[in-house]
């Protein structure tokens, strides 16, 4: 789950995707809790908890697909469904999977994966959909990103040491889906300061970008690494967009660096503004999320009764043109075989001896050549 390599789709702006691993003890029990409160407090619709491989065999919409296997290290599959405003419908499904057991860092936890899709254009000031899964509280250790040392809702700094340091951009900007910031802090900031730029975003977005900073003494450092991998610079007390390849269309390193980011707790507009642009610049889609989002659209089981009937209807037309393709099979291959009983019984003569052979010259118009032709027939279909 940790290789990121990217397809040619472009990211449809109806679609939300997450992927990140959560390091606590029971990451399935958290997403029941916090599904099983929020369809009880009215904000969703429905929810299904899933065996993947059960969820495989009985996907509803297109039964055996490829894109409805999540594959053989996914541990849970869940649905919701919930609607947003003027009444849109969102449906998501959350995965589960295995950790990767060759992770040397300590932090292997549990990775998950989220896709959702509106029936519009996503509207950044929607609910999140990683806490319609997840509970929005720090006591559950959900949001983590799958690269070591990077977090969600929160500030992650980056290394001391060079060449972690490059490493860790490097990571950040090829294997992540999230969006990454890197902010200088001209001067060690008060808790004022400490508190995430993030968290002034509207809640789709702010699960969507991961804040670093980097520590006063960093600004050479951090500015030469991002420089030598990125092609970017880092201002001394600003900040700076990171590019994610392959390179975005629309994305310029001047147009989304910020040369000053007051840390006192003021929303800073103009690198929130940065953001914002940045989210929604088309990007293509890592192919893993690729195939998360056609799971979501080819392997969906939680049907509301209307598409429950139209899923029904549609299974009752396929059964009768199977069955009418049935009966008239069966009726070709009967007349077939009238026709060979009856050149068998004009050979024979009716009593079952074969009749003497034929000249060449009288065989077409012999006993065997009216067999002959009644099995050419037989092979042919269009006769």
């Amino acid at each position: 789950m940790a290789k990121n390599s990217s397809s040619s789709t472009i990211a449809p702006d109806t679609a939300w995707l997450g992927r990140g691993r959560h390091l606590g003890p029971e990451p399935e029990q958290d997403v029941r809790r916090n599904l099983i409160a929020l369809k009880a407090a009215g904000v969703l619709d429905d929810f299904l908890d899933l065996d993947p491989v059960e969820a495989a065999r009985s996907t509803v919409l297109h039964p055996r697909d490829e894109f409805s296997d999540p594959g053989p290290s996914a541990r849970r599959l869940f649905e919701a469904r919930w609607r947003v405003a003027d009444g849109v419908t969102v449906r998501a499904q959350l995965t589960t999977y295995d950790p990767d057991a060759r992770r040397k860092d300590g932090e292997t936890g549990v990775v998950w994966v989220l896709a959702a899709e509106a029936e519009r254009a996503w509207d950044a000031h929607w609910p999140s959909p990683a806490t319609m899964f997840w509970p929005d509280s720090d006591q559950v250790d959900w949001g983590h990103d799958t690269v070591p040392g990077v977090r969600l809702r929160g500030t992650s700094h980056l290394p001391k040491d060079d060449d972690e340091l490059r490493q860790r951009l490097r990571e950040c900007t090829r294997k992540s889906w999230f969006i990454h910031v890197v902010v200088h802090e001209a001067m060690t900031p008060d808790a004022l300061g400490a508190r995430p730029v993030s968290s002034f975003l509207p809640p789709s977005l702010r699960h969507r970008v991961v804040e670093h900073r980097a520590t006063p003494e960093q600004a050479q450092i951090a500015d030469f690494a991002m420089k030598r991998e990125l092609s970017v610079r880092m201002p001394r007390g600003g900040a700076v967009v990171l590019p994610a390849p392959p390179q975005v269309q629309g994305y310029e390193p001047e147009r989304f660096t910020v040369r000053n980011v007051f840390l006192d707790g003021t929303e800073p507009t103009e690198l929130l503004d940065r953001i914002r642009e940045f989210a929604v610049l088309p990007r293509p889609l890592p192919a893993d999320a690729e195939q998360a989002l056609m799971r979501l659209r080819r392997g969906w089981h939680l049907l509301t009764p209307e598409e429950e009937l139209v899923h029904a209807q549609g299974m009752v037309t396929k059964y009768a043109e199977a069955l009418a393709a049935m009966t008239t099979s069966r009726d070709l291959y009967q007349q077939a075989a009238e026709a060979a009983q009856a050149a068998l019984a004009e050979t024979t003569g009716g009593n079952g001896v074969p009749r003497p052979p034929v000249s060449a010259s009288a065989k077409d118009g012999s006993p065997l050549g009216a067999l002959t032709k009644a099995f050419g027939r037989f092979r042919d279909p269009n006769k």
